[in-house]
């Protein structure tokens, strides 16, 4: 603006070439900024509205007004704005004609035709893209007004309005009915066809945040391992894109009314990993029996939800989880708790007494900030940084792994300024380690086997991305529905790649360097599995933990005293318990350093048992033995109901004209008294009883 009122013409160019790279760059990175000039009036139409105004205030500076280029500039942009609004009807009806009302994986939607989704580049980022289409005019008014070639501004301003004429017309043919998805009672039909013929025996419920695919993940080896026909029911549609590879037959069912309207008359078992508002569409279903299964094993109030007596039973891991919610009192009878284990758990390796590597390897794993502001809920906040620094400056070398939990922030401003610093931290030991001669000379040593092993990792992740998602590059969920069928040999080869991929993650670099781990890979599991310790709170990640038999430490926070602290959390009887200074760490580096001087080992193996359960039989069989007897109280009940129902069938009256065919045993006089008896104006019992008319007749 300051450009166009000075008038300086290429002051103005510089600065509209700025505007025009900082939109494109904050797009690319997907920043919230965009979300933010939103919400203050300063979206993406505005800005480009915006930006054109500014031309013209500039032509009109440098005494143009009158002149055609003005003109042209002025019509040039209100027709392309004009050309905007059949833009974004087109894309949003394609949009919505392709959008089905299920998302599904490995499950055939054969009997519906549902065609190839247009290509990615029409409708990703459209609006952006269309109205970037505006630079040849914009380019083309300001070259001529600085050179005084009008004719390069009505060249521009015809580009700009074939381009985005071009665009619209792209756009139409996918409006056709060949192009359209089927529709969504021909779609949910080819569901209940295929439900039909799958009969699925357990089902998976799964609804959540954007940040909790983590929850239902965990259970998918599980689910593909379990006995019967299992089957995964989902609630959002942005989180099927977040569910890892399964071979398992995954439905998202985003509408209650579709999802009450499924046929699931097989299904016996119903299994929830998470307490939602959602569940209520699926509790609702008394064919088949419930079960709390949550997303961890902890002494964490969300454990022992009051939520959880709707179901017909909880299966905890062990008898710890049983305990808990009898000192709980929620009113979870004891008699609904089933011990199952914890199956997920059977890719830790167990501790062999002597660490990993030359010096050990101590992992922080904090959990998050929580919901409210209690102390206890993380480390993060008031120890974090302690126990960070008191693992880096300890006497003895020891390598340090940071993994913070995913949720990490998404509240607390604070919770997310510490992660950064304790990021911080290790990137800079890191740095520092690298710089001392013993480990300079380790890591020329381990060079060459670094680079091989980063050169694997490439090749493994553009295969994994070459197999991530079946079908052509760029189709949509609807598409994706209809080709993502289970191929056995395509998941035994993702299953081979991601282990190789692990390997050679560990192997990029070395022994000695400090990391920080974020992201899906590497997963917590294969962290224990390097470490030799463990740092963190009172959440599942140390009931899990436990089941290496290594030592491991937990802070108190909320500051209790250590007996108060291991009175309330059982998961703590056999941790090195840290205060916010994070003073004792030095028991659990001893503990690591001389296990046979470990004073907690035998109360480590005895807690394991009571959190986890016995190792025999194993947490599968556990699993899959809970599954079948919950199945037969299921199918006992149905036929229960089924023989109560029978029973209480009214006999049927005897047919008027067989009575008035001269059968001559008194029937018509019955049924005439009968008909007599009804009074004409008293409502039929058919709206309320849906009975035949016949019989009431």
């Amino acid at each position: 603006m300051v450009a166009a009122l000075l008038p300086d013409i290429w002051l103005f160019a510089a600065a509209t070439a700025v505007t025009y790279i900082a939109d494109w760059y904050l797009h690319q990175r997907g920043s919230y900024l965009i979300n933010r000039l939103g919400k203050v009036r300063a979206g993406l139409s505005i800005r480009f509205l915006l930006r054109q105004l500014m031309v013209i205030l500039l032509l009109a500076r440098l005494d143009l007004a009158e002149e055609p280029l003005f003109y042209a500039a002025v019509a040039c942009f209100l027709v392309f704005y004009g050309l905007q609004a059949p833009h974004g009807a087109l894309t949003t009806l394609i949009k919505l004609r392709r959008t089905l009302p299920i998302v599904t994986r490995n499950v055939d939607l054969h009997a519906v035709r549902i065609p190839d989704a247009p290509p990615r580049s029409l409708l990703y980022r459209s609006s952006e893209k269309m109205l970037h289409l505006d630079l040849p005019a914009v380019v083309g008014v300001l070259v001529a007004a600085g050179t005084g070639e009008d004719y390069l501004g009505y060249i521009g301003a015809g580009v700009t309005l074939l381009l985005a004429l071009g665009y619209n017309a792209l756009l139409v043919p996918y409006l056709r009915r060949s192009r359209r998805a089927p529709s969504a009672p021909a779609v949910l039909k080819a569901l209940d066809t295929w439900l039909g013929e799958y009969q699925p025996t357990v089902v998976l419920y799964f609804s959540g945040s954007n940040e909790s695919a983590y929850q239902g993940n965990m259970w998918l080896d599980t689910m593909a391992a379990v006995e019967g026909r299992p089957l995964i029911v989902m609630r959002e549609r942005n989180l099927v894109a977040q569910l890892a590879d399964t071979s398992v037959p995954v439905v998202c069912v985003p509408a209650g009314t579709h999802l009450m309207n499924m046929n699931l008359s097989t299904v016996r078992v119903c299994l929830y990993p998470a307490n939602v508002g959602k569940n209520i569409h699926m509790l609702r279903v008394p064919t088949m029996k419930h079960v709390f299964i949550g997303h961890g094993d902890s002494d964490k109030l969300a454990s022992v939800n009051p939520y959880s007596k709707v179901y017909d039973e909880v299966w905890t891991a062990g008898r710890a989880g049983r305990d808990r919610y009898a000192l709980a009192d929620v009113g979870v009878r004891d008699e609904d708790i089933v011990e199952v284990g914890r199956p997920q758990l059977a890719p830790i390796e167990s501790w062999t007494g002597t660490t990993r590597n030359p010096i050990p390897t101590v992992l922080y794993a904090p959990t998050w900030e929580g919901w409210d502001d209690n102390p206890g809920n993380t480390s993060l906040l008031l120890a974090g940084e302690n126990i960070v620094r008191r693992l880096l400056t300890a006497d003895s070398p020891v390598r340090v792994i940071y993994k913070p939990h995913p949720f990490t922030g998404i509240r607390s401003a604070k919770a997310k300024a510490v992660d950064a610093r304790i990021k911080a931290l290790v990137a800079k030991a890191a740095q520092d380690r690298a710089a001392e001669s013993r480990w300079a000379q380790e890591a020329s040593a381990a060079a060459a086997g670094q680079r091989a092993a980063k050169a694997e990792l490439v090749r493994i992740e553009s295969r994994l991305a070459e197999l991530a998602k079946p079908g052509r590059a760029g189709g949509d969920e609807s598409e994706e529905s209809r080709v993502a069928l289970a191929d056995p040999a395509r998941q035994a080869e993702i299953a081979a790649l991601r282990t190789e991929w692990n390997d050679a993650y560990w192997r990029s670099f070395g022994w000695w360097e400090h990391k920080t781990v974020t992201g899906a890979r590497p997963k917590l599991y294969d962290c224990f599995n390097q470490s030799d310790a463990m740092v963190s709170d009172i959440s599942s990640v140390v009931s899990d933990f436990i089941a290496s038999g290594k030592p491991y430490a937990v802070t108190d926070s909320a500051e209790l005293g250590a007996d108060e602290f291991k009175r309330q959390n059982t998961a703590v009887r056999a941790a090195v318990i840290l205060s916010n200074g994070a003073q004792e760490i030095d028991q659990l580096l001893s503990a690591v350093a001389d296990p046979a001087a470990d004073p907690l080992a035998e109360a480590r193996h005895e807690l394991k048992t009571y959190l986890l359960g016995p190792d025999e039989p194993t947490s599968m069989e556990q699993f899959d033995a809970a599954v079948r007897a919950l199945a037969a109280k299921a199918e006992a009940r149905n036929a229960g109901v089924a023989q109560r129902v029978g029973e209480q069938l009214p006999e049927p009256l005897p047919d008027p004209e067989a009575a008035s065919s001269g059968a001559g045993d008194g029937s018509a006089e019955i049924i005439a008294e009968v008909e007599v008896a009804v009074d004409p104006d008293t409502p039929s019992p058919d709206a309320e009883i849906g009975a035949d008319p016949s019989v009431i007749r």
